[in-house]
């Protein structure tokens, strides 16, 4: 077999050598250290140097998970609800009066809002649209955000940007002051001789006659809260919608409330002049919606503050409850508040001991575990929000779970971790089952099959559990009744119950 070609003596071959020339130019390290290849060095290991010395991974960071995982810990500042600033923060972040830089999930409804207020002003016709929808699911928040991008595109299309005029009806000191508002908007850009002896009937007259100036420009009427506008007669909220049916009228209606059927309720009439106004509906937020609201909120801060399960539990509550994002953001404030009592509480029990053990596992522990500890000791956890949630969701049902006694208890534990897998029901053998391996687990003794048979005939007197008929007990079709977030709230003050549930 031929020789292989060498050059200059060397004993690497011409392709690995050149590979080795060019990683050595590229190389911050100084030339004057040689490398050696691990396969021509058997007494070298692949991470030493040709002098014996180990090679230095700092100069790849990407070499070394460890430093790199350091390296993210030390610059994201540490979670501390003790410090004043960063406790305002977060408590800022989630207040309902804090307008978020963007509005999340509500992406169509105010695409189809604009796209109407974009009509009216390249048309410079009048329109009324109603926004409905439940409390706390945007609606104001996407009007804010609207008058925003209609401003925007008014500027880059060259249009005349229309005048916005926010009512809120609650400060009304009566129904019919709104049209004293109107007027005095509508007053400085128009002039019109009236012996009108009321705001609406000025009003009127103003919409009713050709105006002198051409140039007029349209006003934008955001009026909310429009439910205090329903009076018996119903002639406000009717008068206040057929203002954009007047002939020369430039008002651009937005009415909101939380009644969806109001435009068929209250203004039957206008759908007979065939004015009826348009309807966007904002429907309550569901989980994977709140989860997502509540996470832009809170990727501003420069730290973690709930665990994600806690979030992820806030979320689904919220959503099968009413999906209020503002009911969302008071319960995440409690939980907060709770963690921070249970901080100051533990402090005053804290000795020099406590800290000196504290000092010493933190300085012998890795960078995975300090992320770990800083997890479960800095943030809102499960258990946090379980109690802000049942103070908010505080149901009979949660009375009675923890009213029961402690066997009733584990089996609808038992129920709940059953039927997690996606299953509906199950059979009380099966049930069994389940409530067995709690038992052995937590060195409880468990009661006997004719005991677990009456305790499940129990459950389901009280309605949280639904059993079948058989002719054998264990032969039973068993379900649960109850919501499992119900369970978790009303037992997850007790260590056992919290980690069986989680």
């Amino acid at each position: 077999m031929p020789a292989i070609a060498r050059s200059n003596g060397d004993s690497t071959p011409q392709k690995r050598r050149l590979r080795s020339d060019a990683a050595a130019q590229d190389s911050p390290i100084s030339t004057s250290v040689k490398w050696k290849s691990p396969r021509r060095c058997s007494s070298t290991s692949p991470n030493s140097l040709s002098n014996g010395t180990e090679r230095d991974f700092s100069i790849n960071p990407e070499r070394s998970p460890v430093k790199k995982l350091s390296g993210k810990f030390i610059s994201k500042p540490k979670w501390n609800p003790g410090d004043t600033e960063q406790m305002r923060a977060v408590k800022e972040a989630l207040h309902v009066s804090t307008a978020p830089s963007t509005v999340v999930c509500r992406e169509n409804e105010q695409k189809r809002v604009l796209e109407f207020c974009k009509v009216c002003v390249e048309k410079e016709k009048s329109g009324s649209l109603y926004v409905c929808g439940c409390p706390g699911t945007g609606k104001s928040l996407s009007m804010e955000k609207v008058k925003q991008l209609l401003a925007d595109w008014a500027k880059e299309a060259g249009h005349r940007q229309p005048d916005v005029l926010p009512i809120n009806c609650t400060s009304l000191a009566k129904t019919s002051d709104i049209f004293v508002k109107i007027l005095g908007d509508a007053q400085q850009r128009r002039k019109v001789n009236s012996s009108a002896t009321s705001p609406l009937q000025h009003l009127q007259n103003l919409y009713s006659q050709n105006p002198r100036s051409s140039g007029i420009k349209m006003m934008l009427i955001i009026v909310d809260e429009l439910d205090y506008l329903i009076t018996k007669d119903r002639a406000v909220l009717h008068d206040l919608f057929m203002l954009t049916t007047f002939p020369f009228s430039r008002c651009i209606l937005i009415g909101i409330a939380n009644a969806i059927d109001l435009a068929d309720r209250f203004l039957p009439r206008l759908q007979s002049l065939n004015c009826k106004p348009m309807v966007v509906t904002f429907r309550a937020y569901d989980k994977d919606q709140i989860l997502k609201i509540l996470h832009e909120r809170l990727s501003a801060l420069p730290y973690i503050v709930f665990q994600p399960q806690a979030l992820e539990l806030c979320a689904r509550k919220v959503a099968a409850a009413s999906g209020d994002m503002r009911r969302a953001l008071c319960i995440c404030r409690s939980a907060i508040e709770i963690l921070e009592a249970e901080l100051k509480e533990s402090s005053s029990n804290f000795n020099s001991l406590t800290v000196e053990k504290a000092c010493f596992e933190q300085q012998t522990a890795t960078a995975p575990d300090i992320l770990k500890k800083q997890d479960i000791d800095h943030v809102v956890r499960l258990d946090h929000m379980a109690i802000a949630l049942s103070k908010t969701y505080r149901t009979p049902i949660v009375d009675t779970i923890q009213s029961l006694p402690q066997h009733q208890q584990i089996l609808l534990c038992s129920a709940v971790k059953h039927f997690r897998g996606g299953k509906k029901d199950t059979t009380v053998g099966e049930l069994n089952k389940s409530y067995m391996d709690i038992c052995k687990s937590s060195l409880i003794p468990p009661v006997g099959s004719l005991e677990l048979s009456t305790i499940c005939r129990v459950l389901n007197d009280q309605g949280l559990l639904k059993l079948g008929q058989s002719r054998e007990d264990k032969s039973k079709r068993v379900s649960l009744r109850v919501d499992e977030a119900d369970v978790t709230f009303a037992l997850q003050g007790i260590r056992f119950f919290r980690n069986c549930l989680q």
